[in-house]
């Protein structure tokens, strides 16, 4: 049985949907902290607005959700079953973004990292990719 919304319900729902301080951001920002490293949010004078943006050592780190950014091979990222047309181009528009702003980051001198929604699974291996990137 296909669980139906009316218009106003889906449009509720999805509006519930946050772009900043998602739980998989606060993961990652309490790892880092608590590694030692400091980091100023959201950097709203770079290409994409990067989630965390280390400004000393020019690099950035974006925290991506599978579904929304189209992680490929994950199995977070499938597809909705109804209204393919739409979810296809909106999602596909994300990560064409995506890579507009990574390669407008990279072309301004800033290293960039993704973080995966499905990378959050085990910490400790994410903690020591950070590590690598950050120094």
């Amino acid at each position: 049985m296909v669980d139906t919304l009316t218009p106003a319900a889906r449009s509720k729902r999805m509006s519930l949907i946050r772009g900043k301080n998602t739980g998989p951001e606060m993961t990652v920002r309490r790892l880092i902290y608590a590694a030692g490293y400091r980091y100023r949010l959201h950097g709203m004078k770079l290409p994409g607005r990067p989630d965390l943006v280390f400004s000393r050592r020019r690099k950035v780190i974006f925290v991506h959700g599978c579904f929304w950014h189209r992680h490929e091979g994950c199995r977070l990222a499938r597809l909705p079953k109804s209204r393919l047309e739409f979810w296809g181009e909106k999602l596909e528009g994300n990560r064409q973004r995506d890579m507009r702003n990574l390669e407008a980051l990279r072309a301004l001198g800033w290293a960039t990292m993704v973080v995966w929604e499905c990378e959050l699974a085990d910490e400790k291996a994410l903690i020591e990719r950070i590590r690598a990137f950050l120094e």
